[in-house]
């Protein structure tokens, strides 16, 4: 029996593989009442034969790491959608995204009852891509929460 192998949907997560680095604005919020920017830097890596990308992220300010996240992207074959699996510093367990990548641009919901998180990928050029993370309580009205711009570095 011959192996499964990655389809062109996980294909298209390669395209975040490698460091990773970027201005970040963030918008006050009840976790950061000032708001402010940081730098963000991420190293993102191939796992599991091709199937899944490892994401470790680490927000820099004032030259000190400030917070941490580990995700998993995936795309799950039988709901034709892709995922994230996401743990950070806040501590609040694993959190999971889903949505679609739609021509440049990925694009992932994570309902809890507390409220909706909604990330954005936007690639804009080879080795550069936007990020947008929003929050919304009613899944209505969204509100920034950090907007971003990266270069591959490698």
């Amino acid at each position: 029996m011959e192996m499964p192998k990655p389809t062109e949907a996980h294909n298209k997560l390669a395209g975040l593989a490698g460091r990773w680095t970027g201005k970040e604005k963030l918008s006050p919020s009840p976790w950061d009442p000032k708001g402010g920017t940081a730098i963000g830097r991420c190293t993102n890596r191939m796992a599991a034969d091709g199937f899944i990308l490892v994401h470790e992220y680490e927000q820099e300010r004032n030259g000190t790491a400030s917070f941490h996240g580990h995700g998993v992207f995936s795309y799950d074959g039988i709901a034709k959608c892709y995922l994230l699996h996401w743990w950070d510093s806040m501590g609040f367990g694993i959190n999971v995204f889903k949505g679609q990548l739609e021509g440049n641009t990925l694009r992932l919901l994570c309902q809890l009852p507390q409220g909706s998180t909604r990330g954005t990928w936007e690639f804009v050029g080879d080795g550069q891509y936007r990020f947008l993370l929003e929050v919304s309580p009613d899944g209505q009205k969204w509100m920034t929460m950090i907007e971003g711009e990266y270069t591959r570095e490698s």
